[in-house]
């Protein structure tokens, strides 16, 4: 097992301090130093280039991206200049730059280790946004889109649930699509929708009203009877600005619908490869978690001692620490059977239901810990826990996950 080490670059670090340890080391030890707890060595398991990469990465998303988070979740703020520099970074594509399922897949952990909101507006943008118009879209819509998705300077949203229809949106869904000559007129509306009152495109899925086929078209933000307001007063995910929309006959272009997305189906698979990605949120939650915790009994004293010197402390860390050996051991595989092109909605279900499950056990271990202080935003674990409370939830909810789950291994459907 590798010992357990205290982060080489607490986010209080400075930028030139981090970037000198990253240039000063070999990758193994200083991935020893930033991962909290790896006891699998999965990091390890990554070509040198890709740990570097990983450990220059996580340098910065701690030493930057972890702190500046803060004030904006707090405020439910938007942070352009965050999202700018994630943008710079190359964050805005990365299922689209070379490198393994493993590394995309620890590199969104760290993201979420340093915020979780913020993890979750990249994520959903290069699972749900590029990735769908990469997979479903025409060569002119990736020539036209693509570019500036992956530098954050056009945003995207994906827009599938509606207010009436979470679960069920796979036979539910209500929004229609008209055809008339050379364009669709898009009418109906949207809930809980990502970053819908920031994006400059919405990928939306209505019903084509001629065959009743689902259909997706890009919609630009500006079109006449487009409209999105926020939803206010989120316990978690503050800083993804979740939307409700509606499209009150819409007109959009023929070349603005997806040509690959006919059919629910598409977009299942789409949501396949978006569960799984949950997943590595779950595991860069409580890995951010241990990083609090730890750091927090060994320097808060009681009774003259420090509280990790106490047996019932240490206890939760333990719990803590197997929670992320576990999950972080399922997400590797995960990622190898995606690597394979074998990933099925079933295993991606589980992934997400489970994981999600040990996070909130991990963060909730974390918040007892930190007594008081531990409901407090500025200390943080009080932040990411209401933020599990949201991946518990959304992606499909941890009830729908464990039916799906549940019809693979009995052969039965408990849906209605």
């Amino acid at each position: 097992m590798r010992p357990i080490a205290t982060p080489v670059v607490p986010a209080t670090a400075s930028s030139s301090t981090a970037s000198s340890s990253v240039e000063g080391s070999a990758p193994s030890d200083l991935l020893a130093g930033l991962l909290p707890l790896d006891a699998l060595d999965v990091a390890g398991s990554l070509p040198a280039d890709e740990q570097r990469r990983l450990a220059e990465a996580t340098v910065w998303l701690q030493d930057h991206l972890r702190p500046a988070s803060i004030a904006p979740w707090r405020d439910e703020a938007f942070p352009r200049d965050l999202v700018a520099d994630l943008g710079e970074r190359g964050y805005g594509n990365l299922g689209l730059q070379p490198g393994s399922r493993l590394f995309t897949g620890l590199l969104h952990a760290q993201i979420a280790r340093a915020d979780v909101s913020l993890s979750s507006f990249v994520g959903i943008h290069n699972e749900l946004v590029v990735g769908m118009i990469d997979a479903l879209g025409s060569a002119e819509q990736r020539a036209r889109l693509i570019p500036g998705l992956s530098r954050f300077t056009t945003l995207g949203s994906f827009a599938l649930t509606e207010p009436d229809h979470g679960s069920d949106i796979a036979g539910g869904l209500a929004t229609t699509a008209r055809r008339d000559g050379d364009e669709w007129i898009i009418s109906g509306a949207k809930r809980w929708i990502g970053a819908g009152t920031v994006a400059d495109i919405i990928l939306t899925w209505a019903r084509d009203e001629a065959d009743g086929v689902i259909k997706a078209f890009i919609v630009e933000t500006d079109r006449p009877g487009f409209a999105a307001t926020k939803i206010e007063h989120k316990l978690g995910l503050r800083i993804m600005q979740n939307a409700d929309l509606t499209f009150d006959a819409v007109r959009v272009p023929d070349a603005n619908r997806l040509p690959g997305a006919h059919g629910f189906a598409a977009a299942n698979r789409l949501l396949c490869d978006s569960r799984a990605w949950v997943g590595w949120q779950a595991v860069g939650a409580q890995l951010a978690a241990v990083d609090i915790a730890r750091r927090y009994v060994l320097e808060r004293e009681q009774f003259g001692r420090p509280l990790g010197a106490f047996q019932l402390v240490q206890a939760s860390l333990v719990e803590m620490f197997g929670n992320v050996t576990l999950s972080l051991g399922l997400m590797t595989q995960i990622a190898r059977t995606q690597e394979e092109g074998r990933l099925t909605m079933p295993q991606a279900a589980l992934a997400k239901s489970t994981l999600t499950r040990l996070a909130r056990e991990t963060v909730s271990l974390g918040r007892n810990l930190l007594g008081g202080n531990g409901i407090l935003v500025d200390h943080e674990m009080a932040k990411l826990l209401a933020d599990v409370e949201v991946l518990h939830t959304y992606e499909g909810t941890f009830e729908i996950n464990t039916l799906i789950v549940g019809r693979a291994a009995t052969g039965l459907s408990a849906f209605v």
